[in-house]
């Protein structure tokens, strides 16, 4: 037995214009005025040789489309004939592509008249307001469907925008009618491209890039930050309290008598650290540390880094000199590194620092290219967590004496 042919059906060209509206084409047409119609779809049809060898299947397959034309329903498409002559069946009329001879016949075709409908509507209110949105909603036009019953709410946020550009508010204090915080978070991504076109340049921070930064982009408040610290000394807890995290602005300006303060990246470290006279230790939160540039009495105490002994830890280490240059750095040294042999890891491939720090001292900067370099071993790795909890204790004990005010 053959195969069935493969010829173009009604539902096939259905599809084909069902692709021409999922894909935008169609829309977008419709909404720059461009004229795509009237459009002339191709056929997969049988070829000379099977029209005779297959002829009634061909009789049925031209009655099929024939049944779903124009002719036969009254919208959409109609059929483009050709001849061919065949040495057995003479002359003979095949259906060799068909026509869509307006954007009605293609859309009633698919049922979606009044969702077009409805675009016109939306676009017309938008482009009234914002002419500039006229490309973007050409070529987002199923997305301001797809909002449509949200679109005159995300109007609203558009014009209060650009009324109170960089307003600096928390999203929760806009008064927006209809509209709450929620609204306005589950549609960052969309709001970000409407609102990079109808603001002004000036009230874009173009370095705030992705949902996350959505209120730095546009002059909104965000949740704060919360940089974590704990006082080593009870001579110098706050009110009794010991263990604190506070926003970045506030740990500028606090008034600490501490003369040591400790920066270490694992929680369990900071947690874990022994008491130290005249001392904190901050949670330091990988490169986070950078943000420590903010924190100007930092100037005038002892810091001191402890990261693991990998090229990453030293990257951050090279990093946080860039905001704190006199830091230095503790139990991040060949000694240390050679007395716990026993507890090496491997650094992750994706983790490994392959540039260049610039501010390593050189004992430090020897130590780092012997880890780049695999002198040790491939991919060395001492996580700070797993070194000697006495070795930590003697160390301490040693820079207490040294750097005593």
């Amino acid at each position: 037995m053959s195969a069935a042919p493969s010829w173009s059906s009604a539902a096939a060209i259905r599809a084909q214009v069902q692709r021409l509206w999922d894909d935008g084409r169609l829309l977008a047409a419709r909404v720059r005025g461009e004229a795509l119609f009237p459009l002339e779809l191709r056929l997969r049809q049988p070829t000379v040789a099977q029209t005779g060898e297959r002829f009634d299947e061909v009789r049925a397959w031209i009655r099929e489309l024939d049944a779903g034309s124009k002719t036969a329903r009254g919208y959409g498409y109609r059929i483009v004939w050709r001849e061919i002559n065949h040495r057995q069946l003479g002359r003979n009329r095949i259906p060799d592509s068909v026509l869509f001879e307006s954007e009605e016949d293609a859309l009633r075709l698919i049922g979606r008249q009044a969702e077009a409908r409805r675009v016109d509507q939306l676009a017309a209110a938008t482009v009234s307001v914002f002419p500039q949105l006229a490309d973007w909603l050409a070529r987002r036009a199923l997305v301001v469907l797809e909002q449509s019953e949200a679109w005159a709410r995300i109007l609203a946020i558009l014009e209060w925008f650009a009324a109170h550009p960089r307003p600096v508010l928390y999203l929760r204090q806009l008064d927006i009618a209809g509209v709450d915080s929620k609204f306005i978070e589950t549609r960052k991504a969309l709001l970000t491209e409407l609102l990079d076109l109808v603001l002004p340049a000036g009230a874009i921070d173009t370095r705030a890039i992705g949902t996350r930064q959505f209120e730095a982009r546009y002059g909104l408040l965000s949740k704060p930050a919360l940089l974590r610290f704990r006082l080593l000394d009870p001579a110098h807890h706050i009110g009794g309290l010991s263990d604190l995290a506070v926003p970045l602005a506030q740990f500028a300006a606090l008034q600490t008598g501490v003369h040591r303060v400790f920066i270490t990246e694992n929680e369990i470290n900071g947690l874990a650290f022994p008491p130290v006279p005249d001392a904190m230790v901050i949670f330091g939160g990988g490169y986070g540390a950078e943000r420590l540039a903010d924190v100007p009495w930092l100037a005038t105490r002892a810091v001191y880094y402890w990261g693991d002994i990998d090229t990453h830890g030293f990257a951050i280490l090279d990093r946080l000199r860039a905001s704190v240059p006199h830091a230095r750095s503790i139990l991040m040294d060949s000694a240390t590194l050679m007395a716990h042999r026993a507890l090496w890891g491997a650094e992750d491939q994706d983790k490994r620092f392959s540039g260049q720090p610039a501010r390593l001292d050189p004992d430090e900067r020897a130590l780092f290219d012997a880890l780049r370099d695999d002198v040790f071993g491939e991919r060395i790795r001492m996580e700070q967590e797993r070194l000697s909890y006495g070795w930590l204790q003697q160390t301490l004990a040693a820079l207490i004496v040294s750097d005593a005010p």
